[in-house]
């Protein structure tokens, strides 16, 4: 979880707006953020909605957490600077930012991946193929779990954009033909996929996301725009920072929380790929993109913002232990 959702649920945990609308479909505000963030109550936990026992037990761990020593974030203040201050400053909590942990090794890792037979990962090698930022890349995570009908409307949507692509499909049936009919254009990988790998080839033009943290940084550090489809945890928080505020991404249009996924349309799907792949609009949001990237390289690098502030933790902790 980085800064602003960090923020975006000790406002909603504080004040409560989601009491102060009439339906689950009406829009209310995150008060006191420093950005305009609008939620509805479908798109929050079940215990943000009302009160359950589950929600007494998060009250719990907030108050467990308040007599810490302070919270390591995944994060990188160049990405979400406002909402680093705001944690700090106004809601008075102490947090260092050491991310992107990924990038933090990225040297060695390199090392070790060119040392890796390139025939293991065919999905690279089909990627080799493709020109530069033409591959829109889909992904849920490990947890996601949809429908049969839901991933017929994921095919359907693919097949209308046009696009090439790669889809990643851990579990659930594809539609009979779909394999056939775009074999030239698509590739679908069942199971495990190199997905930093992936995200790191030049063909990739975009990544259909769930928002979970670490695909949404795995993403940033590429330099790849998304294509945001939230689902459950603190991701429509997540969806809101990559589309309102770095606008690096375009909504698919999930509109409910919901741990079984069965809500997007084909067309919907089409559309935000059609948007985050071609067009003025795309090509803006990839060199945004890009500058994201160039931010969260030197944010690990000597000197940078996650380097000095995990140094800057480490001489506190010294500090403590002279003390002892």
């Amino acid at each position: 979880m980085g800064f602003f959702a960090l923020c975006a649920s000790e406002n909603l945990r504080h004040y409560k707006p989601q009491k102060n609308v009439c339906s689950d479909t009406e829009p209310f505000v995150v008060p006191n953020l420093p950005h305009k963030v609008k939620l509805t109550r479908m798109k929050l936990a079940p215990y943000d909605r009302e009160e359950t026992e589950m929600t007494k037990f998060i009250e719990q761990v907030k108050e467990s957490e308040s007599t810490s020593f302070g919270v390591i974030v995944n994060s990188f203040y160049e990405l979400e600077p406002d909402y680093a201050d705001y944690y700090r400053k106004v809601l008075g909590k102490r947090a260092w930012h050491i991310g992107p942990i990924l990038l933090c090794n990225r040297k060695n890792e390199e090392k070790f991946h060119k040392s890796v037979d390139h025939k293991q990962h065919e999905c690279l090698q089909w990627l080799d193929t493709r020109k530069h930022n033409s591959v829109i890349y889909v992904c849920f995570g490990s947890m996601s779990n949809f429908t049969d009908s839901q991933i017929e409307e994921i095919a359907l949507g693919l097949e209308a954009s046009e696009q090439e692509f790669i889809w990643v499909v851990r579990k659930g049936k594809i539609p009979e033909g779909f394999e056939e009919r775009t074999k030239e254009k698509g590739l679908i990988i069942r199971g495990w996929a190199p997905q930093v790998l992936i995200l790191d080839h030049e063909a990739i033009g975009a990544f259909v996301t769930h928002c979970g943290w670490n695909s949404t940084l795995e993403s940033v550090s590429a330099g790849v725009p998304m294509v945001t489809w939230p689902m459950f945890a603190e991701q429509f928080f997540n969806e809101q920072l990559i589309t309102k505020v770095l606008k690096i991404g375009v909504a698919v249009g999930a509109e409910e929380w919901s741990i079984v996924v069965d809500n997007v349309k084909s067309e919907a799907i089409t559309k935000a790929v059609k948007r985050v792949m071609v067009g003025e609009e795309s090509k803006e949001m990839r060199r945004r993109a890009k500058e994201v990237k160039k931010m969260a390289n030197k944010a690990v690098e000597e000197g940078g913002s996650s380097y000095s502030d995990l140094n800057a933790l480490f001489q506190e902790l010294r500090t403590i232990n002279l003390h002892i």
